[in-house]
């Protein structure tokens, strides 16, 4: 899965992205620093892994991780090509979803690119230069349905229909994630990878100090993000940067003297992994406590699957217990002896938390 990190140029993009994956991507205060996407893996901060680490005797723990990517600077008129324009767009078409970065720090040594902090107007701008992009894909596939619909295809009236449904709110400033759309609706407008369809975070970048200002902004980006349904996270990239090159020591011992529970950063990648619909569950074999992620509704055969696939085809039962049952039993053997393992076949939907032994034809794991 991959979550695209966007927003105006000097919003701090990369200072984000470094902090989430500390990947040493070139950051500067002038725009189009970044011109070439870069990628990066996070690991999701899950402190259920490493609580059943301890229980099971784990020597080794491996988390879930998300990809980010950090793509250009978007200014007005990209969807015209200005700028990086046509290049911001392709990257976010392949992403699976948004992190949305405003700026609501100043700084006199960083300029604001349109001259002012205002992230009304800032989050406005981006949002509609992703809408015009999608206005001018759906004009192509109007065109392309037309063109059908000329040769006799019966089917392409609905197809119109949803197209120009789409068109109208798009016109309107309302993105097509917000519309509520059938599945058949969806399905007519399959392979179309429309911007304004990705799930969004809103993240607000404030200055180092948390001022009374930083507080304003940040409620001005957390009213958009509710309106839109949508989740708003308040940090600063350059005190989240320092925290990400300290030894985790020092590190923790910083945080809580800025009285903080936790770095900002881990919830903008749970909030990531949650916008992708994402649920962890667990395996403890062979010394080494895992972390895996699966999509919400998947079912026991293919969970295997994403460990290995030969696991999904010989899957015949999963042993099954939730990892709060397993802290408090303070073992499997304990927990088996009460009752909390279940068997549970092919039908069974993984549930988030679940801890797995998954038997299958070959062996177990």
């Amino acid at each position: 899965m991959e979550v695209g990190i966007i927003g105006l140029p000097n919003a701090g993009k990369s200072t984000v992205f470094n902090a989430i994956t500390r990947a040493g991507a070139e950051v500067a205060g002038y725009p189009f620093t970044t011109i070439e996407s870069n990628m990066g893996i996070a690991a999701v901060p899950d402190e259920r892994l490493y609580k059943i680490a301890e229980v099971v005797g784990c020597k080794k723990t491996i988390p879930a991780t998300v990809k980010f990517i950090d793509i250009a600077g978007l200014v007005r008129g990209a969807s015209r090509g200005e700028g990086l324009g046509n290049q911001f767009l392709g990257y976010i078409r392949n992403v699976d979803a948004i992190v949305h970065v405003v700026r609501c720090f100043s700084d006199e040594n960083i300029p604001h690119v349109y001259g002012a902090v205002d992230p009304k107007e800032d989050i406005e701008t981006i949002n509609l230069e992703l809408a015009l992009a999608d206005i001018a894909t759906v004009d192509r596939l109007i065109d392309k349905a037309q063109g059908r619909a000329k040769s006799g295809d019966k089917d392409t009236k609905s197809t119109l229909a949803t197209l120009a449904k789409v068109k109208s709110a798009l016109q309107e400033g309302t993105p097509m994630r917000l519309l509520g759309l059938s599945g058949d609706e969806r399905a007519a407008l399959a392979g179309a990878s429309l911007l304004t369809d990705k799930p969004v975070i809103y993240v607000a970048n404030v200055s180092e100090d948390f001022s009374e200002a930083d507080r304003a902004c940040f409620s001005k980006v957390a009213a958009i993000a509710e309106a839109e349904g949508a989740d708003a996270v308040e940090i600063s990239a350059k005190v989240e940067s320092e925290i990400a090159e300290l030894p985790s020591e020092e590190a923790e011992e910083f945080i809580r003297d800025l009285g903080l529970e936790e770095p900002g950063l881990n919830k903008v990648i749970r909030a990531a992994f949650h916008l992708l619909n994402l649920i962890t569950f667990f395996t403890t074999e062979s010394g080494e406590c895992r972390a895996w992620q699966i999509k919400k509704g998947t079912r026991a055969p293919q969970a295997a699957g994403k460990i290995h696939t030969d696991m999904e085809r010989g899957f015949i039962k999963a042993e099954v217990i939730n990892w709060a049952n397993l802290l408090e039993e303070g073992s499997f053997h304990a927990a088996r002896e009460h009752g909390h393992v279940r068997l549970e076949g092919k039908d069974y939907i993984v549930q988030d938390g679940d801890v797995i032994l998954f038997r299958f034809s070959g062996g177990r794991s």
